[in-house]
């Protein structure tokens, strides 16, 4: 077992942190009072990732991605997870699932994501379908040769920026003996296409600046060329995507939790009282070494379910463990940071509350914490017949 990286893995974790901490870190403050992010720096940001070569780094090379592995691209991820998510949305990691793009899509679609010329966002949840995915009430009906699409989609993120959608819908339903199932299907819709309509969404206390938006669907008439993969496959497409997303909810907490954890172990080596710096106390001290002992074994965790995608082993189970682990250490190290800096750890003047605040959402988005602890539960059990 070598748990260090390659040359090459170092350059790329040392790149990507340099961008960040140049890059990114210099607009937060501006996205954190405003709740926008310039269109100007939107560009710039960009524009710096497509010259260093890290723009859509999740695509293979054969569609012009550079090739990373999933173990490298964790490693992307995890850096990216130390700056906004208001700002690090536009590094540019295009929806993977674009790879099931056929014929036409590919140029409409897959290779305009790639090269940054269009930007997607992925819109499956609805008001009654967030864990439940087949709850899905928006529903697509044929029509002669084309689909028309009535319902609605919110909490979608990075709507506001979006040029087209890869959208999750119902498309007919079957009799089981567990009861009706829906069938799913997934459509490409692009923003300007009639009946469709891309409205705000609603305030969050998390990721200021990173905004998500509400779809509606009036009679939205789409053609069989609009559909990603095989009607009604929606679901083993959805599947596939979701193992990405997961990592990446990982490694980004991991990277924000390395972000804090500097704060605190500065702050507590700097701040004094009763004439010494509160690292000396116990109080503080073992809070720092839980800390630092989370992040790692969250780290590892990622990481190595990373590293089995890329040998061609079954990691699902280590997936939503490491989804599961991540968003929860997270949770726990940013209210320590908080409790460690004391009244300025809830001060704007300082980031801890931020990240605070951003941490909480971790343990919803992308399968809730009760969705990871359902999929490891089943994966174990399943093998015994329970």
């Amino acid at each position: 077992m070598n748990f260090g990286l390659s040359d090459e893995q170092e350059m790329i974790v040392s790149t990507v942190r340099s961008f960040v901490e140049n890059e990114i870190y210099p607009h937060e403050a501006e996205v954190e009072r405003t709740g926008e992010v310039p269109a100007e720096i939107a560009q710039e940001i960009k524009r710096k990732v497509i010259d260093l070569g890290f723009y859509a780094c999740n695509f293979p090379e054969s569609v012009g991605g550079p090739g990373l592995s999933h173990l490298e691209f964790a490693l992307v991820e995890r850096e990216l997870g130390r700056g906004s998510m208001a700002l690090t949305h536009f590094f540019g990691r295009p929806q993977n699932i674009l790879m099931a793009c056929e014929g036409e899509q590919v140029d409409r679609y897959l290779m305009p994501a790639v090269r940054g010329e269009r930007m997607d966002a992925l819109a499956m949840t609805e008001p009654d379908a967030g864990s439940d995915v087949r709850g899905m009430k928006c529903t697509a009906t044929r029509d002669g040769d084309d689909w028309v699409i009535n319902g609605s989609k919110h909490f979608i993120s990075g709507a506001d920026h979006a040029d087209f959608f890869i959208v999750f819908v119902a498309t007919g339903v079957d009799d089981t003996p567990r009861g009706p199932k829906k069938r799913i299907t997934c459509f490409l819709v692009d923003r300007d296409t009639p009946g469709f309509e891309v409205a705000r969404g609603y305030n969050s206390v998390s990721h200021r600046g990173y905004k998500n938006c509400n779809l509606y669907f009036d009679d939205c008439r789409l053609p069989d060329a609009q559909v990603l993969g095989e009607v009604d496959g929606g679901f083993a497409v959805m599947n596939e995507w979701l193992y990405a997303t997961r990592i990446t909810v990982a490694t980004m907490s991991v990277g924000r939790a390395r972000r804090v954890f500097d704060h605190a172990l500065h702050y507590a080596a700097e701040r004094q009282q009763f004439g010494q710096p509160i690292a000396k106390f116990q109080g503080v001290g073992f809070q720092i070494a839980d800390m630092i002992t989370e992040i790692d074994a969250a780290d590892l965790l990622t990481l190595s379910s990373a590293w089995r995608l890329d040998q061609g082993l079954s990691a699902n189970r280590e997936i939503a463990s490491a989804k599961l682990y991540a968003s929860e250490m997270l949770a726990r190290v940013t209210d320590a940071a908080l409790q460690i800096h004391g009244g300025m750890g809830l001060m704007d003047e300082l980031p801890i509350e931020r990240f605070w605040r951003d941490a909480r959402v971790e343990r919803i988005w992308d399968g809730t914490s009760e969705i990871q602890r359902h999929i490891i539960s089943r994966e174990l059990f399943r093998p015994l017949g329970a």
